[in-house]
């Protein structure tokens, strides 16, 4: 397995793989890796092919942090992730610096920044208002980085997913835009690399994501005429605020294709939801 530094390594690798007519497969990770991420790297590899190539980057991306968030702290083990990338059979891992990702940055002289206009309202960024620009920016030049043919996204970043999609459909990236089922723990809870940051007591709490979809789309396929999403809203915010260290941050239903918001939840809207757990903040979404 390959481990490069250097983005102009990255790209002679990959022209390299697409003369000898193998097809790339990736998947862009910010590390802390767990069997999630080791999912979306075999769907890589069912993509692509046995006689295919499979890259994962590794880059903690600054620009999708905001000033108070968690950037300083993100968990890092590059010993760890590469041991996991070896035994999910992937080809090569690209793991970048900040200075080899965003030249001139440190000095202010980086401005260029790729933003999509529509699917990143609401939500996410509702909290974190800088946060898809970032995204964007960094999947897009790792698109120029790697050059793949199909890239692998996790669904629980649903918001994300779908921007990701937009953007390679409206700049005409020749790349296919997969976004693969989440990933859970056996009671239900997604897996994250912030999972990490949880006590044992906020971890038993954390389920509360989990139980207030479950409970969503039982009231859902319960119901005898659609639910009106504020009243939905509060009775699932009531629900997981009973854990003593939950805080909701919003709880969205919304078009699973254009994320417009729902006014009316019926069987195929989709449900999203942050939540604070102590100090971690949790994301999850599911159809209902």
């Amino acid at each position: 397995m390959l481990v490069i530094r250097s983005i102009a390594a990255m790209q002679r690798q990959a022209r390299q793989w697409k003369r000898a007519g193998k097809a790339v497969g990736f998947v862009p990770t910010m590390g802390y890796l767990h069997e999630g991420h080791a999912s979306l790297m075999n769907r890589a590899r069912q993509l692509v092919g046995p006689k295919g190539r499979v890259v994962v980057s590794i880059y903690v991306n600054p620009t999708q942090f905001g000033p108070r968030e968690d950037f300083a702290k993100y968990p890092r083990d590059f010993a760890r992730d590469r041991r996991l990338c070896a035994r999910a059979g992937v080809d090569a891992i690209f793991a970048p610096t900040d200075a080899e990702m965003y030249r001139g940055r440190a000095e202010g002289n980086y401005s260029t920044y790729v933003v999509e206009e529509q699917l990143s309202r609401g939500m996410e960024s509702q909290t974190r208002p800088e946060h898809f620009r970032g995204v964007t920016t960094v999947v897009a030049k790792l698109f120029n980085i790697v050059l793949p043919d199909v890239a692998v996204f996790g669904a629980k970043d649903y918001q994300q997913g779908a921007i990701v999609q937009r953007m390679a459909r409206d700049l005409n990236f020749p790349v296919r835009v997969v976004v693969a089922p989440t990933h859970r723990e056996a009671d239900g809870l997604a897996m994250s690399s912030r999972n990490k940051y949880l006590t044992a007591s906020q971890r038993r709490q954390a389920v509360a994501l989990w139980q207030a979809i479950l409970q969503a789309r039982q009231t859902v396929k319960a119901a005898k005429k659609m639910v009106t999403a504020s009243q939905l809203r509060q009775r699932l915010l009531r629900a997981i605020e009973k854990q003593r260290e939950a805080k909701v941050d919003y709880i969205e239903f919304f078009d699973p294709v254009t994320l417009r918001p729902r006014t009316l939840v019926e069987r195929g809207t989709h449900m999203a939801l942050a939540v604070y757990v102590g100090k971690t903040r949790l994301i999850d979404n599911a159809r209902l």
